[in-house]
């Protein structure tokens, strides 16, 4: 896979300066990329701003090479989440250390422990719908935003206290302010700039956490007492500050991204009023399931994943690229492919009934060993919110057009925060 003697060969792509492609990449993101490989293919080289000289991929055939190459090729971004997160979150490590860790945390996030959490996410649900207005139209993301945040803080931290309310106020803005300080290249160093008040919230976030850290119960089963307890293969504890970077990974990725799904699926759901009959009739959940894995192909709120080479002549595919390259995997066009899901543009559930996807193919929570450790507990989240609000509420189709996308940063968010009219259900005994 990799020929230390062979030239670079790089796919084409956009001559324009720099400054030039990073404008139009942050004005145009995902318009931007349909056109670049209408004219190119699917494989192009460009120039931007936090990546540098990257090559963007959507072939299915080089994704799943780029996911199954070892870090020894190709590994971590050296500019990556961690300048939000923290340098001892999974997006900051690389190698063995992300291999290590990722091994300790995996746990909490599967298997039994999932049935565990399906009560608090039921009970969030029920709590929030039951502020949802009948006959009026409202978007349903911050309705969503809510649920998977108090779900995650629950499943975090256990039982609610001062911390969890405090975590509750903060993190909404924090999670927002770093998502679009992630993907803009605005320096660190001023006196005035938004990250000085990025770094006052995360002074206020750490200091939460060590006072919940010190309360917390050497029995309890909550995420946060199972990393207490943890222990590396030499009999070590992980860090506070091992602790306080992973948490908030697991706060704010296990919240704004699962929240902007499900306003996607409301969104989706209201323009499909046959499929939602469909889904209320079925006897299973297999409907409904395959239901969550459209949506995430049509709607994916992460539109890149990447990697970075890490030797010099490594072979991708049809092409050999250089030590220290990006290779950025657009996630959007493969989903949007029609020679790999026909009929690309029109969304239908039912390819997805019988069959699980592709996991080179269908890659919303990315591939290979960076991806997403959370991928079991969001889709749980998804499927005990939708089926909840479909037991409880007819929602009323429309007619009007799909929700435009909207950045918020990270993540792309239907641009009416998925907009709904609802009615309640009648109980038994109600008339």
């Amino acid at each position: 896979m990799t020929t230390m003697t062979s030239p670079t060969t790089l796919p084409p792509g956009p001559t324009v300066p720099r400054a030039v492609q990073g404008a139009y990449a942050l004005t145009q993101p995902l318009r931007g990329m349909r056109r670049l490989r209408d004219r190119y293919g699917d494989a192009f080289t460009v120039n931007v701003p936090i990546f540098g000289r990257a090559v963007v991929i959507s072939g299915p055939a080089e994704i799943k090479q780029l996911f199954t190459s070892g870090p020894d090729l190709v590994d971590n971004l050296e500019v990556n989440l961690g300048r939000v997160l923290g340098p001892r979150s999974m997006f900051a490590l690389s190698g063995d250390e992300h291999k290590r860790q990722r091994k300790l945390l995996v746990p909490p996030f599967h298997g039994r422990r999932l049935a565990a959490y399906e009560k608090i996410v039921e009970e969030e649900t029920v709590r929030e719908l039951a502020t949802w207005p009948d006959d009026k139209p409202f978007a349903t993301l911050p309705s969503m935003m809510r649920i998977t945040l108090n779900a995650i803080l629950r499943a975090v931290f256990g039982a609610e206290g001062a911390e969890f309310a405090e975590l509750r106020e903060l993190l909404p803005p924090f999670v927002t302010l770093g998502s679009r300080l992630a993907v803009a290249p605005i320096s660190k160093k001023g006196r005035f700039n938004p990250w000085r008040r990025f770094e006052r919230m995360r002074r206020e976030y750490d200091a939460i956490v060590d006072r919940l850290i010190a309360k917390a119960r050497p029995d309890g089963d909550d995420v946060l007492a199972m990393m207490l307890q943890t222990r590396y293969d030499d009999g070590s504890g992980l860090s506070r500050e091992e602790i306080s970077d992973q948490l908030l990974t697991l706060l704010t990725a296990g919240h704004e991204t699962t929240a902007t799904t499900l306003a996607w699926a409301v969104e989706r759901l209201r323009r499909h009023p046959a499929l939602v009959e469909e889904l209320i009739d079925a006897e299973d959940s297999k409907l409904l399931d395959a239901t969550i894995l459209e949506v995430q192909r049509t709607r994916p709120v992460i539109d890149l994943t990447a990697r970075q080479v890490k030797q010099d002549g490594f072979r991708l595919g049809r092409w050999t690229l250089p030590k220290g390259y990006a290779v950025l995997v657009s996630i959007a066009l493969i989903h949007d492919d029609d020679a790999v899901f026909p009929h690309a543009a029109t969304f239908d559930p039912h390819r997805f009934a019988g069959a699980r996807p592709d996991l080179y193919q269908w890659i919303p929570f990315g591939g290979g060993t960076r991806r997403c450790l959370g991928a079991a507990f969001a889709t749980m989240e998804m499927t005990v919110v939708l089926r909840t609000l479909l037991r409880d509420f007819t929602l009323v189709p429309t007619g009007e057009p799909g929700e435009r996308w909207h950045s918020r940063g990270v993540a792309y968010a239907p641009a009416k925060g998925g907009r709904a009219v609802v009615r309640r259900r009648s109980t038994g005994g109600e008339s």
